[in-house]
């Protein structure tokens, strides 16, 4: 019925919308790499840390 009716052309994306996805996928690996990064002392060190502890009892 529509055959004689072409589809409108893609529009290409804005360089709002390109600079938009950059910044997300920026913000995105940026947090993620800041996670790992603050997180690695946390796995390094053992679990058994009686000055950590300590210092968190002293304070009650």
């Amino acid at each position: 019925m529509f055959s004689d009716v072409t589809p409108p052309p893609r529009q290409r994306a804005s360089f709002g919308q390109i600079a938009g996805r950059w910044l997300l996928g920026l913000t995105i690996v940026a947090g993620l790499v800041g996670s790992v990064i603050l997180g690695m002392p946390a796995l390094s060190t053992p679990s058994s840390t009686p000055a950590q502890q300590s210092q968190a009892s002293q304070g009650h």
